[in-house]
């Protein structure tokens, strides 16, 4: 019997989650969640198809590539199986994976020869996750779980990096703002994406002046 959205939602939803218990704290379910939840919200307003959405939204972190020796055709993969077992279009299955295959930051460095209205606003909704207070909890929570040191003055941060050398750093956490937090802002593709951002990329300037007032012992 063919499922409904709902449940196909609810289906979605459970094998995330058992997909992703133990996941590091910053790429776990709640990180999902949260993800979903704004691409819902965007969404709302710029009118893709809402199936594609909820779906590529709940399984573009399924198997990150940073966690899995770098391959980055995994996520994609694991994404296809899962969806096939619910019988859904092939067309939709490709469509989820394009999204996937070409969400994150990095592949943002390298070569891009997808685009869909599907695929911004998930993509919003995903750096908007990596911005803004819960932005810098869950890039200190991955530098932690790296053993990475919080900040070093004698390591500047290095915008514009290659995908190879963003995909290799070891930098300090604090870099990791320049190499990517602070430059997201003018990333966004939706006209929601860009409003949110802008109050979260305010906060980030704000924490790291008040980190290095503090650094300092001021």
């Amino acid at each position: 019997m063919q499922m409904d959205n709902d449940q196909i939602t609810a289906q979605t939803i459970r094998f995330v989650k058992e997909t992703l218990a133990g996941a590091e704290a910053g790429h776990d379910w709640f990180h999902i969640e949260r993800v979903y939840k704004t691409a819902l919200n965007i969404n709302a307003r710029e009118k893709g198809d809402l199936l594609t959405v909820t779906l590529a939204a709940l399984l573009h972190d399924i198997a990150d590539s940073k966690f899995n020796n770098g391959d980055e055709e995994i996520g994609p993969r694991l994404a296809g199986d899962f969806l096939s077992s619910l019988n859904i279009p092939a067309e939709l299955i490709l469509h989820v994976q394009e999204i996937i295959r070409n969400l994150s930051y990095k592949a943002s460095l390298g070569d891009l020869n997808f685009q869909s209205a599907e695929l911004d606003i998930v993509q919003d909704a995903d750096r908007l996750d990596a911005i803004g207070a819960i932005g810098i909890a869950r890039a200190f929570t991955y530098g932690g779980y790296k053993n990475r040191t919080m900040y070093d003055p004698d390591i500047p941060g290095m915008a514009g990096q290659s995908k190879e050398a963003y995909k290799n750093s070891t930098a300090p956490t604090i870099n990791h703002f320049y190499e990517k937090l602070l430059l997201l802002k003018d990333l966004m593709k939706t006209s929601a994406g860009k409003e949110l951002a802008k109050q979260r990329h305010d906060f980030m300037l704000r924490y790291l002046d008040q980190f290095y007032a503090e650094w300092e012992g001021r």
